[in-house]
C-alpha cells in the first residue's frame, strides 16, 4: 500500500508538469519558436547576400523583418504583394529616372506624387493588398532616390536592390514554411467551429429571452470583428497550400452566409421586441401565434441534445433544418387560417414575422450546409462567386496620399536647401514611414512608437558597430554577436503594446548597423543617418497629427455617412451580388469606426445602433427588389403601375433619409412607405391572383410593413426625428 500511495503523488505531479508544459508550448513556446525563426531567416538572408557579394546585404536582412509574421500564410501573402509592389516600383522609378535624371527638383516632385498615389491606394484597400500599394510607393523611393544620384548606374543599382529584397523574401518564406510552420488554415477550422457554436448559443439564448439589449449589442459587435478577422485570415490562408485553396470558396461563402443569417435573426428578434413593446391585444395575438415556432428552433441546432461542434454535427443540423423548412409553409398557412377567424387578429404583423422566420431558417440551413461541406476536400458549394467587399472612404484615402506627398516634398526641399549629406535618408524614410502607417487606425501613435524604437536602435547600433564588430571575425561570430540585439527587437514585435517600437527597432537597427561585406567605420555618417531617421518620423508624426488626422471626429463622421449610404447601395446596386456587397460593406465600415473610437464607448454604441438600422432596412429593400424582379410579366406588374411608382419613390426617400437624416426626410420616407403599403393592399383587393403570385405580393407587403416598423422603432437612431404628432398618430402599426 505504501508503494501504491507513493506512486499516486508522482503520477499527479507528472500530470501537472505535463499540463504546464503543454500550456507553455501553446503560448510562450510559440513565441520563442517565432523569435528563433526570425533570427534564422535574417541570418540566412545575410549569409547568402554576403556569399553572392551583393552591395548591401543589410537590405536582405531588413526585408526579412519587414515580411516576417508568426503564421506562414501571412508571410507568403506579404511576400507575394511585396514582390509585386517591388517590381511595379522598379518600373516606375526607371521611367522617372529616365525622364528627370538631370532635374533633381522635378524628380523629387514626381516621386512624391507617385508615393502619394500609392499611399492613397494602400489606405483605400485592405488586408495585404494594401501592402502591395505600400511597396510600390516606398520601393520606388528606396530604389530611385539613391539611384538618381548616379543615373549612369541606375539600372544596375535598381536590379541589385531588387535582388536583395527578393532574397530576403525567399529566405523568410522558406524558414516560415519549413521550420515549425504555423498555418492560418488550421486555426480557421477552430474559428469556424467556435463561431458556429457561439451563433447557435446566441440564437437559443435570445429566443429563450436570456439576452438583454446590452448582451445583444456586445455579441453583435464581436460578430463584426470576427467577420472582418475571418476574411483577413481567409485571404492569407489561400497562399498556404492546395487544401486551403480547395476550401477558399466555401470559407468565403460561410462568412457571407453567417452575415446574412445573423442579420436575418436580428430583424426577426427586433420585430418581436417591437410587438412586445406595443402591448396591444393584437400584438399579443401575433406573439402567441409565432412563439411556438421559435421554441422549435433550438433543438434543430443540436445533435442528441448536445450543441453542434464538428462539421459532421453541422450536417445533422442541416438535415433537420431542411426537413423543418419543408414543413414550415404548410404549418404557417394553417396558423394563419386560424387567425383569420379572429376579426382583431393582426395578419400583417403575423405575415411579417412568419416571412422573417422562414427566411431565417433558410439562411441558417445554408450556413449549416456550408459548414458541413468543409469536412470533404471537394464540394459543389465551393462554387461561390460573391466575395467580401471592404469599404474605405475615398476622401480619407486621398487625404492620406496628399499627406504623404506633402511630407516628402517638404523634406526633399529641406534636403536640397541644406545639402545635408543625410538628406537622402531623411526624404527616403519619410516616404517609407508615411506609406507603412497609412493603414493604421492611429498612424500618429504608430509613427511615434517607431521613432522611439529607432532611437533605441541607434544607440544599440552604435554599440554593435563600434563596440562589437572590431572584436569579432567570421560569420558564425557575427551571428552570435547580432543575436542579442535582434532578439530584443523581435520580442517587442510579439507584444501588441510594444509592436510599433519593435518594428522601428528591427528595421532601422538593420538599416544602421546591418553589416556589409566591407564595413565602413564612419561615426559622423552613422549619427547623421540616425538623426535623419528619427527626424523624418517625428515630422511624419506631426503631419499625421495636424493634416486631417484619422482619429478626428471628421473621419468618423465620414465613415458613418458611408455606413448610412449602404441603404442606397441596397436600393440601387445590381441585384446579382448586392447582398454580399451590402452586408460586407456595412460591417467593414462599422469595424473601421470602432477602431477609430476605441476609447469612446458612446460612439461605438451609436455606430452599432446605426448598423442595426441600416441592416434591417437595407436587407428588407433587397428582399423587396428580388420579389418584384421575380413577379411574372403582366400589365399589373409594369414599372408604370402606381404601386411600382410608389415603391421606387419609397426607395429614393429611404436612401435620402439615411444619407442625411432630417425630420422632413423622415416624414417623407414614412409617408412614402405608408403609401406603398396602401398601393399594394389595393392591388391585392382589385383581383384574385394565383396562389404563388398572391404569396409573392404578401411577401412584398410584409417587407414594406417591416420597413415601417423599423422606421418607427423607439430604439432606432432615427427616433429623435420623430415628431410628437407623428408619434401620437402613428404608433406601432397593425393591420388586419
Amino acid at each position: 500500500m505504501s508503494a501504491s500511495s507513493s506512486c499516486a503523488p508522482r503520477a499527479s505531479s507528472f500530470a501537472a508538469w505535463y499540463s504546464a508544459a503543454a500550456d507553455w508550448a501553446r503560448t510562450d513556446g510559440l513565441t520563442w519558436i517565432y523569435l528563433f525563426k526570425a533570427l534564422a531567416a535574417s541570418f540566412l538572408a545575410l549569409g547568402i547576400a554576403m556569399k553572392l557579394d551583393l552591395p548591401q546585404p543589410r537590405t536582405a536582412m531588413t526585408t526579412v523583418f519587414i515580411v516576417m509574421q508568426p503564421q506562414s500564410g501571412m508571410v507568403f501573402a506579404k511576400s507575394f504583394y511585396r514582390i509585386c509592389g517591388t517590381l511595379v516600383g522598379l518600373v516606375v522609378m526607371l521611367a522617372l529616372i529616365g525622364l528627370f535624371a538631370q532635374q533633381r527638383e522635378l524628380f523629387l516632385v514626381t516621386t512624391a506624387i507617385w508615393v502619394g498615389i500609392c499611399t492613397a491606394g494602400a489606405a483605400r484597400n485592405r488586408n495585404f493588398r494594401s501592402y502591395g500599394f505600400v511597396l510600390a510607393g516606398y520601393t520606388a523611393a528606396l530604389i530611385g532616390i539613391p539611384a538618381s544620384q548616379h543615373p549612369d548606374g541606375a539600372f544596375l543599382s535598381a536590379l541589385t536592390r531588387v535582388a536583395e529584397v527578393v532574397l530576403g523574401i525567399v529566405c523568410a518564406g522558406a524558414v516560415s514554411g519549413l521550420v515549425f510552420p504555423q498555418f492560418a488554415g488550421l486555426q480557421m477550422r477552430g474559428t469556424v467551429r467556435a463561431r458556429f457554436s457561439a451563433f447557435v448559443e446566441y440564437v437559443s439564448a435570445s429566443l429563450a429571452g436570456r439576452n438583454d439589449r446590452a448582451q445583444i449589442e456586445a455579441t453583435n459587435a464581436r460578430f463584426v470583428a470576427d467577420i472582418v478577422g475571418f476574411e483577413a485570415a481567409r485571404s492569407v490562408a489561400v497562399f498556404e497550400g492546395p487544401d486551403s485553396r480547395m476550401r477558399g470558396g466555401r470559407l468565403a461563402r460561410l462568412n457571407s452566409e453567417f452575415m446574412t443569417a445573423s442579420t436575418r435573426f436580428h430583424a426577426l428578434h427586433q420585430l418581436m421586441n417591437r410587438l412586445r413593446d406595443a402591448g396591444t391585444h393584437g400584438a399579443a395575438i401575433a406573439i402567441g401565434a409565432l412563439e411556438p415556432y421559435f421554441k422549435e428552433i433550438a433543438p434543430l441546432l443540436a445533435k442528441s441534445g448536445e450543441p453542434v461542434l464538428s462539421a459532421a454535427d453541422a450536417a445533422h443540423a442541416a438535415a433537420q433544418l431542411d426537413a423543418y423548412k419543408a414543413e414550415l409553409p404548410r404549418r404557417v398557412r394553417a396558423t394563419r387560417a386560424a387567425l383569420e377567424a379572429h376579426p382583431s387578429a393582426p395578419l400583417l404583423d403575423f405575415d411579417t414575422g412568419a416571412e422573417l422566420l422562414y427566411r431565417f431558417i433558410d439562411d441558417l440551413h445554408a450556413y449549416a450546409a456550408t459548414y458541413a461541406s468543409l469536412a470533404v476536400d471537394k464540394h459543389e458549394r465551393e462554387r461561390w462567386v460573391e466575395r467580401y467587399q471592404p469599404k474605405t472612404n475615398a476622401i480619407a484615402a486621398g487625404v492620406a496620399g496628399l499627406r504623404a506627398a506633402l511630407v516628402m516634398m517638404v523634406l526633399g526641399a529641406f534636403w536640397i536647401a541644406t545639402a545635408w549629406p543625410s538628406g537622402l535618408t531623411l526624404t527616403l524614410n519619410a516616404a517609407t514611414v508615411c506609406a507603412l502607417a497609412s493603414s493604421s487606425p492611429n498612424p500618429k501613435r504608430t509613427v511615434f512608437q517607431m521613432a522611439a524604437g529607432t532611437l533605441v536602435a541607434s544607440v544599440m547600433g552604435m554599440l554593435a558597430v563600434y563596440g562589437v564588430y572590431p572584436r569579432i571575425d567570421g560569420f558564425p561570430l557575427l551571428c552570435a554577436a547580432l543575436a542579442p540585439f535582434l532578439l530584443f527587437g523581435v520580442f517587442m514585435t510579439t507584444r501588441p503594446a510594444l509592436a510599433g517600437y519593435g518594428v522601428g527597432y528591427c528595421i532601422f537597427f538593420c538599416f544602421l548597423a546591418g553589416p556589409d561585406n566591407v564595413i565602413h567605420y564612419d561615426p559622423s555618417a552613422f549619427i547623421n543617418d540616425a538623426m535623419a531617421l528619427v527626424l523624418s518620423m517625428l515630422v511624419s508624426s506631426v503631419a499625421f497629427a495636424v493634416l486631417l488626422p484619422p482619429s478626428t471626429p471628421w473621419l468618423r463622421n465620414r465613415l458613418l455617412v458611408d455606413l448610412r449610404r449602404q441603404v442606397a447601395v441596397a436600393s440601387r446596386a445590381r441585384l446579382g451580388r448586392v447582398r454580399s456587397r451590402f452586408e460586407s460593406g456595412a460591417r467593414d465600415l462599422m469595424f473601421q469606426i470602432n477602431a477609430l473610437a476605441q476609447d469612446d464607448p458612446a460612439a461605438k454604441r451609436d455606430t452599432l445602433r446605426w448598423l442595426f438600422s441600416v441592416l434591417e432596412v437595407g436587407n428588407a429593400v433587397i428582399d423587396l427588389r428580388r420579389e418584384v424582379a421575380m413577379l411574372p410579366a403582366g400589365p399589373r406588374y409594369a414599372k408604370t403601375m402606381p404601386w411600382r411608382v410608389s415603391l421606387h419613390t419609397m426607395c429614393d426617400a429611404l436612401s435620402a433619409l439615411f444619407e442625411r437624416p432630417r425630420a422632413d426626410r423622415f416624414e417623407r420616407a414614412l409617408e412614402a412607405t405608408a403609401n406603398t403599403i396602401r398601393a399594394v393592399q389595393l392591388l391585392l383587393a382589385e383581383f384574385t391572383p394565383p396562389r404563388d403570385e398572391r404569396h409573392q405580393l404578401q411577401r412584398i407587403l410584409s417587407q414594406l410593413h417591416f420597413i415601417r416598423t423599423a422606421l418607427l422603432d423607439p430604439q432606432s437612431p432615427l427616433e429623435p426625428l420623430m415628431s410628437a404628432r407623428a408619434d401620437a398618430s402613428e404608433g406601432v402599426p397593425h393591420a388586419a
